[in-house]
């Protein structure tokens, strides 16, 4: 047998090699469709709210394709070194190849296909993600400063519908605890609500797990809306097992909703640099039944936490426009 036909014998088994390598890699790049219990959760912590999986899916959609197109491109260097690597035999210059127009395209074309598959899927669970209703079950005033967390309960906690201590939608009122929060956002508190605060400091503890912080108290099963205000610099609102966090930013207000299906006390922090005592920013949710939500109100009320934190900085100038006459 020629050494050329030696060569190229000892060569079919690289091909099939590789071609079995790049199977595997569109069987990744197919298998993003799968549900997000198909694959482990990639440094993620188990989801707790019925939100949560819509983002640990895109987490491991965005992993396993960035794996899929990193197979291919370890596929084809190694097909490169391996097959057209230099000759012992021979020292001419292999072909060169230039200006090949159809594979130009074709790294100009797929990195946009990929590009726009992930923006895509982005955009769809970002808006899910941020769909708020008009009438949630609980509204939660998260409030952040410098170096805490305060919390006001925007609930009727008596059960009488004429013990009102919310601000009205409508009302320009700038000496209101919630005045901060637009108007179009007052929709959403619940008739009667004279409320219950908790006003956090880094001293605090959990009594269960001594974690540092105040605790937020959350019911199971119930959706929550939460209205995000800032009394001074930038802060985000991070509860881990959530897989969720958004901007606290003073002078505008955001607003997400979760709705928490597993009971337990779960970890909060800060999630953006706001000062030199940042990481004292922490805070502890507790997820409980109900029933136990609404008992743990009442005795805020007995406690004489009732009525509201002011809520932060309220908008200005074109923002404060912008604020009021959206519906």
């Amino acid at each position: 047998m020629s050494p050329n036909g030696s060569d190229r014998s000892s060569r079919r088994p690289m091909r099939r090699k590789l071609h079995q390598a790049l199977a595997a890699g569109l069987v990744l790049a197919t298998a993003t469709g799968c549900t997000y219990k198909d694959f482990p959760r990639l440094g993620m912590p188990t989801p707790v709210t019925e939100e949560a999986p819509r983002i640990l899916s895109l987490w491991q959609g965005s992993w396993f394709a960035a794996l899929a197109v990193g197979v291919l491109v370890w596929g084809l260097i190694l097909w490169s070194v391996i097959f057209h690597r230099r000759s012992r035999t021979k020292v001419e210059v292999p072909p060169q190849t230039r200006y090949n127009m159809p594979i130009e395209a074709l790294y100009t074309v797929v990195p946009l296909i990929i590009i726009s598959v992930l923006f895509y899927f982005t955009a769809r669970d970002e808006t899910k993600l941020l769909e708020t209703s008009e009438k949630p079950d609980h509204v939660i005033n998260v409030v952040g400063y410098q170096w805490s967390w305060g919390f006001n309960y925007i609930a009727d906690v008596d059960g009488d519908k004429s013990t009102s201590a919310t601000i009205a939608a409508g009302d320009d009122s700038e000496k209101h605890p919630l005045s901060a929060i637009p108007n179009r956002m007052r929709g959403t508190f619940p008739e009667g609500a004279e409320g219950v605060n908790v006003v956090g400091t880094p001293g605090d503890r959990n009594p269960q797990n001594n974690d540092p912080g105040p605790t937020l108290w959350l019911p199971k099963g119930e959706k929550v809306q939460f209205i995000l205000t800032s009394r001074d610099v930038i802060h985000s609102f991070w509860v881990v097992p959530f897989l969720m966090k958004q901007d606290v930013i003073p002078g505008h207000v955001n607003r997400f909703e979760v709705t928490p299906e597993k009971e337990g006390t779960f970890k909060g922090k800060c999630a953006e640099l706001c000062g030199v005592d940042h990481a004292r920013m922490l805070f502890n949710v507790k997820v409980v039944s109900p029933e136990r939500y609404q008992k743990h109100l009442e005795e805020l009320a007995e406690k004489g936490q009732t009525g509201y934190i002011p809520a932060g900085t309220a908008t200005e100038g074109g923002a404060k426009d912008a604020e009021t006459n959206n519906p």
